[in-house]
């Protein structure tokens, strides 16, 4: 059995990797990227529904006012989270359907369901989304809320007026990044993650995130084939009521799906680091949540880990030691550079930025300002409602046009908003190497990278801790988004040279691995005022 270790070592990508990979894309089996569930009743969202105008900056750190759900509020959920935004028409009539949240290769194989309880004008039961007829299709007559509490250890779950589950299909994202989509899975869900917990938030819906969770309990009652498709995450969102009915023991479901493609290639290691990663009992839930000693096993039974702290990384002794606070004063050289304070308000509403944001395909050389690269900084970096501690990545950047902030190599420090110069130079066209030679990243004002000491992180949490910081950093960038085209510029997900990438950033980054980067900058296209 592979274990998180290994499987990061062996998708890593390096100069020769690339190179001599030899996959290619094969455009007669992509696959489609919507999942149509062929015989499910449907009940059609309404399309016309209160916007969600808490302003985007606030929505990120505040929660609005508590407020019910009922159909129109979970419309505007669904659609800030995982809805098609806009689309694009080529020559020839090839059209692509733009999403609320991005995806690695505009891939999007992160679905939705949701488990209703409590939602005024839809019946109890189970739901899946589905982004291109904006649709919930029903799966289960059964509020199956109570069992999905039951198989996440979480009794708050079955109190919520609904459940939000997001799950992922393998094949629409290996068909281009092949076994390393393991990652791309948390990336994106994150990615969609942090819509969802900004737009809760703002609806007054009080979201938490759960991601300890019995997988095949979750996955038959979500009707799921694992070998194709399992849940990531789930979320409670709502006000809480009486608990749940217990639904009893849950059949099959049944129901046929249209297929992705013609064909598919399986990429067994990614399987097997699910299989790795998952928690086998509610037992195991319990104890992989609890203190620093417990650790999950590939078997999903938690048992003692011994702490591995990394002197090397002030952040992985915090982990190793069980403490989730900032990361202390002490660590700050006296060389460190005080960020402006963040903007409080950035003049957009949250619904207008996901309405407007897109992943930026080329950057200008035109600077940021410091108060707006401070922002997008303290927005990457906010505490995550969650059942396990956030704070597992490092940010580490490197700067090449912002306003009152020197060309170089940075690392962040959340708890006293200042960057840690790591070495002074411009490094455009190594950020642009970096990120797989690629011209956008060499292009960007700042590229932000997110590092992990993997190592504590598997001390603690087992191989599932690799799901938590591909996740947590996946979280991190799009907030960065959001904050970004919130103050009118843009950004981008990227993917990079793993070893190449720490090496860039040592001493800084001795004991840490790369995790996910994300650049940001003007776009090329006249830049956007801020409303």
């Amino acid at each position: 059995m592979r274990d998180a270790r290994q499987f990061h070592d062996v998708t890593a990508h390096t100069p020769h990797s690339v190179r001599t990979n030899g996959h290619t894309l094969d455009w007669d089996v992509k696959p489609f990227p919507f999942k149509i569930y062929t015989g499910a009743p449907a009940v059609q969202l309404p399309r016309e529904f209160a916007p969600v105008t808490l302003e985007t900056l606030s929505a990120i750190g505040v929660a609005g006012p508590r407020a019910q759900l009922d159909t129109s509020t979970l419309a505007a959920l669904l659609y800030y989270t995982a809805g098609v935004t806009k689309k694009k028409t080529y020559p020839g009539g090839g059209e692509v359907l733009f999403r609320a949240a991005a995806s690695t290769g505009a891939l999007y194989q992160t679905e939705v369901y949701v488990a209703i309880g409590a939602v005024e004008g839809i019946a109890p039961g189970l739901y899946h989304f589905c982004p291109g007829d904006f649709t919930l299709r029903r799966l289960r007559d059964t509020d199956v809320r109570g069992a999905l509490a039951s198989a996440a250890a979480d009794e708050d779950l079955e109190r919520r007026a609904a459940v939000v589950v997001l799950s992922a299909i393998y094949w629409r994202n290996t068909w281009k990044y092949q076994a390393r989509g393991f990652r791309h899975l948390f990336w994106d869900s994150g990615t969609m993650l942090a819509n969802l917990l900004a737009v809760a938030n703002a609806l007054g819906f009080d979201p938490r995130i759960v991601t300890g969770f019995v997988d095949d309990e979750v996955n038959h009652i979500l009707g799921l084939d694992a070998e194709r498709e399992t849940a990531l995450e789930l979320m409670g969102v709502g006000p809480r009521g009486a608990p749940s009915p217990d639904p009893g023991a849950l059949p099959p479901i049944a129901l046929e799906t249209m297929p992705l493609s013609s064909s598919e290639v399986d990429y067994p290691i990614l399987r097997e680091m699910l299989s790795a990663s998952r928690l086998a009992t509610a037992a195991a839930v319990v104890a992989w949540r609890g203190s620093g000693s417990q650790s999950a096993g590939a078997d999903g039974v938690g048992g003692p880990g011994p702490t591995c702290p990394l002197k090397q990384s002030v952040l992985a002794v915090r982990i190793a030691e069980g403490a989730g606070g900032a990361r202390p004063s002490d660590a700050i050289r006296p060389s460190a550079l005080q960020l402006p304070p963040p903007r409080a308000m950035s003049g957009r509403t949250l619904g207008d930025t996901i309405q407007r944001r897109g992943s930026t395909r080329q950057f200008s050389h035109e600077a940021i300002g410091a108060e707006e690269l401070a922002t997008a900084l303290w927005a990457a970096t906010r505490p995550i409602a969650a059942d396990v501690p956030s704070g597992l990545v490092e940010l580490f950047l490197i700067v090449s046009a912002v306003d009152g902030v020197a060309p170089g190599a940075y690392v962040y420090l959340p708890a006293e908003h200042a960057l840690e110069l790591i070495r002074a130079g411009d490094f455009r066209n190594k950020a642009g190497y970096l990120c797989l030679e690629q011209p956008i990243a060499a292009d960007a004002a700042a590229v932000m990278y997110f590092l992990a000491p993997l190592d504590a992180i598997f001390a603690r949490f087992g191989d599932r801790g690799y799901r938590l910081a591909n996740l947590e950093a996946g979280i991190a960038g799009g907030r960065a988004y959001l904050a970004a085209y919130a103050q009118g510029f843009g950004a981008s997900g990227l993917t990079f040279y793993d070893r190449l990438v720490v090496e860039f950033f040592a001493p800084a980054s001795e004991g840490l691995d790369a995790i996910f980067v994300t650049a940001l900058g003007q776009s090329v296209r006249s830049r956007p005022a801020a409303e």
